[in-house]
């Protein structure tokens, strides 16, 4: 709920008071904001003139009120960076000695007056800076049914409006003779277009790029409305750009989401159920390796001694998974290297010749790791 300046809030504190002003510039909460789904309020631009100035005249009211104030002037009067030069950067400093100045108040009583008559005064400034902005909404809807495709949805192409809408109600100048709703176009159109190319793509591309991409779409439209021919040249030469680069540009692919639904139906069903999970066991493979090795493991204990299954057991670790060289599993048998050597070949020739095993076995379990095994369909 906004603070109403009409009322005498003498009994809040300033912090009560800037707590209750909603922060219109937070990104993360104007994105999820679906408040203002209603009928927008049409302003004349009389009336958008009027407001404007007395989002100027609160402006002052709250700088006065903390003007001589040791921690807002030093925000104030402080020599601004390149991005706190334009009309906004000084919105963005007023708010901040005005809060400064709050934050004071609570030590020093003195200034808890002038501390509530600033935040009274910046509540209004909000109040009114946020009736200006959302009086513009149907240009965000209009925008973004224009710009809305692949990369973001309508949806989220309107929330990225009303951030261009309040940036524009910050820098509006009710003299220079142009209405809002035609300034805040050109705002909300770049709030769009710039969170397309940084958060609607893969791989984010240049602002020029995106635009050029844009214009060479809507070339194309124009082309197949009047039944016209064209070709990549022809597109390039309408947008002012080079054929390489138109090239280049209409061979960026497009991406679509997992959960996009394929067909339309009662219970549409989304992209990713039909991807094949290329990590998965193949039904008949799976069956297969099943039986083939449920019919080795019955060989390795009917056809070998026990000495060739200790030898295969320790050799290729079909008991722990550790592999053993020839040397190492000499020393446990108290045998010699190629000895060894010779009682695998034995086993691993006696499970191919009588085992009766059809062909390779593509599994992971652990006589698969047997390299002797594989025959001859």
């Amino acid at each position: 709920m906004w603070p109403d300046p009409s009322k005498n809030n003498a009994e809040l504190s300033p912090e009560a008071i800037l707590a209750q002003v909603p922060t219109l510039l937070s990104l993360a909460q104007l994105r999820s904001f679906h408040g203002a789904d209603g009928p927008s309020e049409r302003l004349s631009a009389e009336e958008e003139k009027s407001m404007a100035r007395q989002i100027r005249k609160a402006e002052q009211a709250a700088r006065e009120a903390v003007a001589g104030i040791n921690e807002a002037d030093h925000i104030l009067m402080r020599r601004p960076d390149r991005a706190e030069r334009t009309r906004a950067g000084a919105v963005d400093r007023l708010e901040e000695a005005v809060k400064a100045v709050a934050r004071a108040a609570r030590k020093d009583l003195e200034l808890k007056l002038y501390a509530r008559q600033a935040a009274q005064a910046w509540a209004e400034a909000e109040n009114l800076r946020w009736r200006l902005a959302m009086s513009g909404r149907r240009i965000a809807h209009g925008e973004a049914r224009k710009l809305a495709g692949p990369f973001m949805d309508e949806e989220d192409l309107v929330q990225e409006g009303y951030i261009g809408l309040l940036r524009a109600a910050k820098r509006f100048d009710p003299d220079r003779g142009i209405r809002f709703s035609t300034y805040a176009r050109w705002w909300v159109r770049a709030q769009m277009t710039r969170a397309i190319d940084h958060t609607g793509r893969p791989v984010r591309l240049p602002g020029c790029a995106v635009e050029q991409t844009r214009n060479l779409r809507k070339a194309m439209k124009r082309f197949e409305s009047v039944g016209i021919e064209y070709t990549t040249a022809d597109l390039a030469e309408e947008v002012g750009i080079d054929k390489e680069r138109a090239e280049l540009l209409l061979s960026q692919g497009n991406t679509i989401s997992l959960e996009q639904p394929v067909d339309d139906g009662p219970r549409p069903r989304p992209l990713d159920r039909f991807l094949s999970d290329e990590d998965a066991p193949q039904p008949d493979v799976e069956a297969i390796s099943t039986q083939e090795l449920s019919r080795m493991d019955d060989s390795f204990h009917s056809l070998l001694s026990e000495r060739q299954r200790f030898v295969l057991t320790r050799r290729y670790g079909l008991d722990d998974g550790e592999f053993r060289t020839l040397s190492e599993v000499g020393k446990e048998m108290g045998l010699s290297r190629e000895r060894v050597r010779q009682i695998e070949r034995e086993a691993l020739t006696r499970l191919r010749d009588q085992s009766g095993i059809r062909g390779p076995v593509v599994a992971k379990d652990r006589v698969a790791a047997l390299p002797g095994l594989v025959v001859n369909a």
